[in-house]
């Protein structure tokens, strides 16, 4: 008897892999900040409640594979306060932003075919490959040039005769690189000159800062190779609810996605009732919590800043940034401010950034930091991880 080899090449999350260490140090009584991990300290807004507790009935029944009919039409009405031309019938909801991108992944490859991503990118997007037996191929982004979308040459030595789409995240998670309208229509532009699906994950849309617009890669342009990835757990802090949706003007991959919905059955029906109210608080809400992020963004920035020898680029969206490290292993690093260091009772968890690359011996020196805490918890953690690094290694 033996695990399957799917299961062995399968990578661990480097986002969760050191939380049994996170948990040692509490069980020694050490106070741990989790940067690792996107999940927001954002109250989730008692709307979803009150919905939940309106539309109930006595019995959690099924609800159809591509969701209530009700929360199609409410995300439809969301996408177009954005501009945003998706219909309720080209739009299917999802258990969450993860299984719309398996969806999208399994509806356009086989196993066998390759997926590009832009590296560093979600680390979860190379399990998904591995779980639907596809391989990943990255075109890598640097924090020297801000992680601006690479080159079309860059793109072309990640291109293979079996890629079959790329897949990139917009804002992105880890960088919070927000790409421009250029770069997007060169995307699409590349992808169609070499036959390829675009699979734009965008969770973080409203999460952007310094002016910038929030937009969707479908107000660029709409065509039967687009699809986009969207979810409430970041911009409603409701990661746990598992809502999600893949949207497409591809009647065909539609259908292609509407067997793997039924296949699964269907999407958390409690949750889709919450998240009906969700998608009536409309700008007001998201723009206020857009100034709490950016407010954070600015206060962490300002408190790296003052650490010799790192290297970071100032995010423009989501509520992530990449940070090389002044060390040689920063996954040895997190490791030993979890095992070894402490200052004042606490310590830090962040992210490494190796997990988040395809390309080997990349990475290894920076780390994910998630300011997903009150700015007042931020500006403490980091002055620890601060310490920590001076400490390291002496």
């Amino acid at each position: 008897m033996r695990v399957s080899q799917r299961g062995i090449a399968m990578p661990a999350s480097p986002i969760r892999k050191l939380v049994p260490f996170a948990q040692q140090a509490k069980d020694r009584g050490v106070n741990v900040y989790h940067l690792n991990i996107g999940q927001p300290d954002i109250q989730t807004p008692r709307v979803f409640y009150d919905y939940i507790r309106k539309l109930f009935s006595s019995v959690v029944s099924y609800s159809p594979s591509d969701g209530i009919k009700e929360l199609k039409e409410a995300f439809s009405s969301y996408f177009g306060s954005w501009d945003i031309d998706i219909s309720s019938d080209e739009l299917l909801v999802t258990s969450g932003g993860s299984e719309a991108i398996q969806f999208a992944l399994a509806a356009v490859a086989d196993p066998g075919d390759d997926i590009m991503l832009i590296e560093p990118f979600y680390a979860n997007y190379k399990g998904f490959a591995n779980i639907l037996g596809l391989n990943v191929r990255a075109a890598t982004s640097k924090v020297s040039n801000g992680y601006r979308l690479p080159n079309d040459e860059e793109m072309q030595q990640a291109l293979t005769s079996k890629t079959r789409a790329i897949l990139f995240s917009n804002p992105s998670n880890p960088t919070g690189v927000v790409y421009t309208e250029d770069e997007l229509t060169r995307l699409i532009r590349f992808a169609r000159k070499n036959n390829l699906f675009v699979i734009s994950d965008e969770v973080y849309r409203e999460i952007v800062f310094d002016g910038i617009k929030p937009s969707s890669i479908m107000t660029i342009d709409s065509g039967q190779d687009i699809i986009v990835v969207d979810s409430i757990s970041k911009r409603f802090s409701s990661c746990g609810a598992r809502i999600g949706c893949v949207a497409t003007k591809n009647k065909e991959l539609y259908r292609t996605m509407m067997k793997f919905a039924q296949a699964r059955l269907s999407p958390p029906t409690i949750a889709q009732f919450g998240t009906m109210g969700l998608l009536t608080l409309g700008k007001e809400y998201t723009d206020s919590v857009q100034k709490e992020y950016e407010h954070r963004r600015d206060v962490v920035f300002e408190e790296l800043s003052k650490i010799e020898g790192i290297e970071m680029q100032k995010p423009a969206g989501a509520f992530y940034i990449s940070v090389k490290l002044p060390v040689e292993n920063a996954e040895e690093f997190v490791k030993w401010m979890l095992t070894d260091f402490s200052y004042n009772g606490s310590t830090v968890m962040v992210a490494p950034l190796e997990g988040f690359y395809a390309t080997e011996g990349i990475g290894t020196k920076e780390v994910r930091i998630a300011y997903v805490l009150s700015s007042e918890k931020m500006k403490a953690a980091i002055e620890i991880l601060a310490k920590g690094i001076k400490g390291y290694g002496r």
